[in-house]
C-alpha cells in the first residue's frame, strides 16, 4: 500500500504583471491559505518520504510556505517541469517513476490535472462524499490523501485508490472560501 498526497498550489495573483504565467506568483489570500493547510497537515500528523512539484512561482511559493507549516520542510522537492499543467496521464507518469523505496509521496501542481487524477485514481462507486467533493472543486491549496492499492509506484493505475482524508482551506477557516 502506498500513500499518495496531492497538493493543488495556492491561490496566485491575476493582477501580478508578469510575462509568463509559469512566473504567477501567490497573492495575500493564497499565502494564507498554504500557511492553514500547512498547520493542518501537522496537526494531522501528515507524514511523507518525497516531494515532487511543478517549478512554477505559484507552487514553490505554495510549497515555501507550507512546508514549514507542516512540520515537513526538510524534505527538499524534487521539481520535473512536466508537472506545469499537466494532463492526469502525464502526472501519472511521473508518479509510476518513483522510487519503490518512497511509501509516501506528495505531489504538487495545478488543475484540471490533479483533480483528474484524483478522479481516475478514485473509483467512483457512489459511496464516498469525498469523490463527489472533489469532482465538484479541487479548489487552490486542496489537499487529499489518497490510499493507493500497489505495492510499487510502476503498479498505479485507474480505481486503485480511496480518499483517506480532503480538505480545503474553507473547511479550516471561513475567511478563505468559496476558492476559484
Amino acid at each position: 500500500m502506498k500513500r499518495l498526497t496531492i497538493l493543488r498550489h495556492a491561490k496566485s495573483g491575476w493582477d501580478d504583471p508578469v510575462a509568463r504565467d509559469f512566473d504567477r506568483p501567490l497573492n495575500d489570500r493564497g499565502r494564507t491559505a498554504a500557511t492553514v493547510i500547512g498547520e493542518h497537515a501537522k496537526q494531522t500528523g501528515l507524514s511523507i518520504d518525497s516531494i515532487v512539484a511543478s517549478p512554477a512561482v505559484r507552487v514553490s511559493e505554495t510549497l515555501d510556505i507550507f512546508l514549514p507549516a507542516a512540520g515537513l520542510d526538510d524534505i527538499e522537492p524534487h521539481w520535473d517541469r512536466r508537472i506545469y499543467l499537466a494532463s492526469s496521464a502525464t502526472l501519472l507518469d511521473v508518479l509510476r517513476e518513483a522510487p519503490a523505496a518512497v511509501e509516501h509521496l506528495l505531489i504538487s501542481g495545478h488543475n484540471p490535472g490533479l483533480e483528474d487524477l484524483i478522479l481516475g485514481l478514485v473509483p467512483d462507486n457512489g459511496d464516498t462524499v469525498q469523490r463527489d467533493l472533489v469532482e465538484a472543486k479541487f479548489p487552490t491549496a486542496a489537499l487529499a490523501t489518497l490510499a493507493c492499492d500497489v505495492a510499487a509506484w510502476a503498479d498505479l493505475r485507474d480505481g486503485c485508490a480511496r480518499i483517506e482524508s480532503f480538505v480545503r482551506p474553507r473547511d479550516l477557516h471561513p475567511d478563505l472560501g468559496p476558492e476559484e
